[in-house]
């Protein structure tokens, strides 16, 4: 196996690695809108943003695509103005932290920082969890976040610390650009950062290691999984909940735990603190809304207005009533006081967040791509007007209720505005030549009629997790299949000449970054770098730059069978080997992505045109006269040919050896191998104006003696155009090696 300038001490290991994968997802065709479930949304109002932004709202949300937006929201309007891109996995929660600044946690086990009206600039990655991270919680008075997820882990940050470069944190407790608050951690052998906003009565937290870079505070204590964070204004007070059915509260200065608040009897979904710290409002899997003062240590109050888990909370600054929704479908409005609850509206799926527009609109996220606007403020007019139901105190008032028909009608039946996404691919199919994809249709029909007797090897795997198509590629099995160039109609090859789908497509998905390298690159080492192995992937005939030069518009070096479009680019999606998963657009590469970005063998394969060695490339098989047919037999031995060869070439072969016979030619005991350069001499003899064109594209030669023969397999007739593989896979069946005849046609 060949690879590129090893680093590292990998080679003395007895253990063998499993290699870096290099993914690309499909682009959508309207780049300003989700594709799959949106799991979080926050409002950000202008008057907290920096002065050089201009307009109204703005709206940040996080998709199951992977990727987040920034819209500018009007009365009846919203446009995207940027799509953040870099995580490997569903976004699934989002906060911002200042004027400029949001962060996101995604099921990639990372937080990203990024710039929050740029154009989608990411700062910070921060990869400390060891599982999903599912929440996060922001301070809005300090620099402080809160972050929590499947690996029974919360940790606590000073973003203004996480997010100074380990370079210049360490040049003697100074940092460019001003950072306030900073000091030397003495014999710590760090530098510890001090929160500004509360630097005169309050201690700092979490270090800065000069070779490590900055380490969060853990708060430990929680056994289970955390699902949901919420902190006060002013970062004194944190609370956490999750599969342990019980809400933790702690002081995130210093990541001691404070109380232990128990009630819930299942799941704690979502929490909510006042801007003081003192009361608390949580939402749990029991179906049940509960009100918690702090202070007392107690719950106050509790709701019973969902028949199923809740898992969504908004409410104003003044707490005075909540917005609720989850699993049931349902988004209410209740008084906390008065207890009276109104139904708001009900989603077609279920409510995953949900965030006010000051008070006067709720924006509700929900696994649909679209996002859908509430009217609130008319809403609460209605809720104080009595047109409401008194919520109870045990979760199974409200499921008997709505068992007895007694369930209230929504106030609204439809939205006041939706933000349109496009439906996510929930179902697909590879097709038999594993080159086509089937996607949103009724699949037992078009998979039976797009259906093809082909047998090709599975050189990719296929998901739709991220709501596009996601195709995964894995050495060695993704250069496991091959094409005849002439199949893919490329002008000016031969009948001989054979490609590699996997090394063929990643040049058409690295292309960018060819031509970026080349351009870096002195004119001999391009040449060099770029067209080695250009007919790598070939059998004995490769394939120059005049075979692809058909007077189209296309990259140079890729056949336009496997080009990706320049305007909607695919991104490109791996794991680097100093660092963890990154994904870009395939387009944004610069040609400076070396081994420590890209996977080896894949640069091997593009630019040195090295393929790993491939199992099973071949198929072996007896080649007999048929059962009362007076023809000769031509080889004692088994045959081994590639498995793309089609049945005309072994007819080629069968006529060869009759007129060879003829010249009483010995045939080798030991078996004989039917190779391409025979066939290919053959069909040179031929006279080659006799072919015609299968469904596939292939040429079909026609031998110049009036004898005509016929392949048969299991006493089937076999069509010129089939492959080995496919006779195999779908007429021979067996385990056993492949057996052939052949007999003459009838006249």
């Amino acid at each position: 196996m060949h690879r590129v300038a090893s680093t590292g001490n990998a080679a003395n290991s007895s253990r063998p690695r499993k290699e870096r994968r290099i993914t690309y997802v499909f682009s959508d065709s309207n780049g300003s809108k989700h594709c799959s479930g949106i799991n979080c949304v926050k409002v950000s109002a202008s008057s907290v943003l920096d002065s050089s932004v201009q307009g109204g709202d703005y709206l940040f949300t996080g998709s199951r695509d992977g990727t987040l937006k920034r819209w500018e929201v009007g009365s009846d309007s919203a446009t995207c103005c940027a799509t953040f891109e870099s995580h490997v996995d569903w976004v699934n929660d989002v906060v911002q932290t200042g004027n400029d600044m949001i962060v996101s946690c995604s099921s990639d086990t990372t937080l990203k920082a990024w710039k929050a009206f740029s154009s989608g600039e990411c700062v910070r990655t921060f990869r400390q969890h060891s599982d999903y991270v599912t929440s996060l919680a922001a301070a809005k008075d300090s620099n402080i976040l809160a972050s929590g997820g499947l690996g029974c882990e919360v940790f606590l940050w000073d973003l203004e610390a996480a997010l100074i470069p380990v370079s210049r944190a360490a040049n003697d407790g100074t940092v460019e650009g001003g950072y306030e608050g900073i000091h030397s951690s003495g014999g710590s052998g760090g530098i510890v950062l001090t929160d500004r906003a509360t630097s005169t009565n309050s201690s700092s937290f979490g270090t800065i290691n000069t070779s490590q870079g900055y380490s969060p505070v853990p708060a430990k204590g929680h056994k289970e999984s955390v699902y949901a964070l919420a902190i006060n204004d002013a970062g004194t007070v944190l609370v956490s909940g999750g599969t342990e059915k019980v809400i933790r509260v702690w002081d995130p200065r210093s990541g001691t735990k404070q109380m232990k608040l128990k009630g819930h009897t299942d799941n704690v979904r979502t929490l909510l603190l006042d801007s003081s710290g003192r009361l608390c409002i949580s939402g749990s899997s029991d179906s049940t809304i509960r009100l918690w003062d702090l202070g007392q240590q107690r719950c106050v109050h509790s709701y019973a207005v969902h028949t199923d888990s809740v898992w969504a909370l908004a409410s104003p600054p003044s707490f005075s009533h909540v917005y609720s929704g989850g699993r049931d479908l349902s988004v209410y409005l209740t008084d906390l006081s008065s207890r009276e609850s109104t139904l708001l509206c009900t989603e077609q799926q279920h409510v995953l967040q949900l965030a006010l527009q000051d008070d006067e609109w709720l924006w509700v996220a929900t696994p649909d791509s679209s996002l859908h606007r509430w009217p609130a403020r008319s809403s609460l007019k209605t809720l104080q007007k009595g047109s409401s139901f008194v919520a109870g105190s045990l979760p199974y008032a409200r499921a008997r209720a709505s068992l007895d028909g007694s369930a209230p009608v929504p106030l609204h039946a439809e939205p006041a505005f939706v933000i349109p996404g496009t439906p996510g691919i929930l179902q697909h199919a590879v097709l038999n030549d594993r080159r086509h994809l089937l996607t949103k249709v009724s699949f037992e029909e078009k998979e039976k009629e797009l259906f093809e007797m082909v047998s090709v090897p599975a050189w990719f795997t296929i998901d739709t997790r991220l709501g596009s198509i996601s195709v995964h590629l894995d050495t060695p099995q993704c250069f496991g299949a091959e094409i005849y160039a002439v199949d893919l109609q490329v002008t000016g090859a031969s009948e001989e000449t054979k490609l590699n789908l996997g090394q063929q497509t990643l040049r058409g998905l690295l292309a960018h970054w060819i031509a970026c390298r080349k351009q870096k690159a002195s004119p001999q080492e391009a040449d060099g770098d770029l067209l080695a192995g250009a007919g790598s992937g070939t059998a004995e005939h490769g394939l120059g730059r005049g075979a692809v030069d058909d007077g189209a518009s296309h990259s140079p070096g890729v056949f336009p069978a496997f080009e990706f479009e320049n305007e909607l680019p695919p991104s490109i999606i791996t794991e680097g080997s100093q660092g963890g998963p990154w994904r870009k657009k395939a387009t944004e590469l610069d040609g400076t992505e070396d081994e420590k970005e890209l996977p080896w063998w894949c640069i091997d394969a593009v630019l040195n045109g090295k393929l790993p060695p491939r199992e099973h490339a071949k198929c072996s098989f007896f080649l007999q006269p048929y059962e009362g047919t007076s023809l000769q037999v031509l080889t004692q031995g088994k045959l081994s040919a590639p498995r793309i060869l089609r049945i005309q070439k072994v007819m080629n072969y069968v006529l060869d050896k009759l007129a060879v016979d003829k010249l009483d030619k010995s045939v080798d005991d030991g078996g004989s191998v039917l190779t391409s350069t025979s066939v290919h001499m053959l069909s040179q003899n031929s006279s080659g104006n006799g072919h015609t064109s299968s469904k596939s594209g292939s040429r079909v030669w026609q031998h110049q003696s009036k004898l005509q023969i016929e392949i048969l397999c299991n006493h089937q007739v076999l069509p010129p155009v089939m492959s080995l593989a496919t006779v195999r896979a779908y007429v021979w069946k067996k385990p056993e090696d492949l057996c052939l005849q052949y007999r003459t046609i009838p006249e």
